[in-house]
Formats: C-alpha cells, structure tokens, sequence
C-alpha cells in the first residue's frame, strides 16, 4: 500500500499543472496579437503559434498523468514517475536559459520537484499483477 504522501504530492503537481497549462492557454490570444504585429516570416509566427499551443497542451496531459497516478499509483513504478517529472524540469531550465528568472519555469520546477519527490516515495518496481487486490 502506498502512503499518502506521494498521492499528496502527485495531486498538487497535477493540479498546478493543470492551472498553468490554463493560464498559458488563456495568454495565447495575447500571443496572436503579438505575433501577427511582428515582422516574423510565417513560418516562424506559424512555429511560435504551435509551440504555444503544444505547451499548453503539454502541461493539461502531465496533470492528466499525475492525477491519474495519484489517484492509482500502482499503475506507475517511481522510476517512471521521476522520468516523467524531467520533462516539466527540462522545460523549465530552457525557459531560464532563454527567458531568465521567469515565473513559469519556477511554476514547472515546482511541477517537477513534486512529481520527482513522489518518484521516490513510490514502489521502484510493480508487484505481478496477480499479487495486486
């Protein structure tokens, strides 16, 4: 049986990933303005659009899997859930290498800290199916 703690953790990460994937998506009409004034060739106001977007979306299905984690945490072994936790990380180191010290990449930090965290409070390998009840 799994303790709470990592439950805990994997619900916050999911929930703050959900309202950062909301926020980043509600900015994206901003975004548009901004891009369609640019003198950026299309292709690279189209990049910036779906790149945008695929953050956005990126950050909806790491809730997704973080909730869905914390709600089962026998579907995943720690191991996994601390590889899954390096992609909001890897995300936030290039937004400070590009952006500097910028609230997002301490939000997605925050996102990985606390997945990575409930990583290792979790099992490192799944017991046999048939041993589950």
């Amino acid at each position: 049986m799994v303790s709470r703690t990592p439950k805990f953790l994997l619900a916050f990460a999911s929930a703050l990933s959900a309202a950062g994937g909301a926020l980043h998506a509600a900015a994206f009409g901003k975004a548009l303005t901004v891009i369609g004034a640019s003198n950026l060739p299309r292709f690279y106001g189209g990049s910036s659009k779906g790149l945008w977007l695929a953050d956005s979306a990126t950050l909806f299905i790491l809730a997704a899997i973080f909730g869905l984690i914390a709600a089962r945490p026998a579907m995943a072994t720690g191991p996994l859930v601390m590889l899954v936790a390096l992609i909001p990380a890897a995300t936030a180191v290039l937004l400070y290498v590009f952006l500097g010290n910028f609230f997002a990449g301490h939000l997605l930090m925050a996102i990985a800290a606390l997945a990575f965290g409930a990583g290792m409070l979790l099992p490192k390998q799944r017991r046999p199916e048939h041993l589950i009840q």
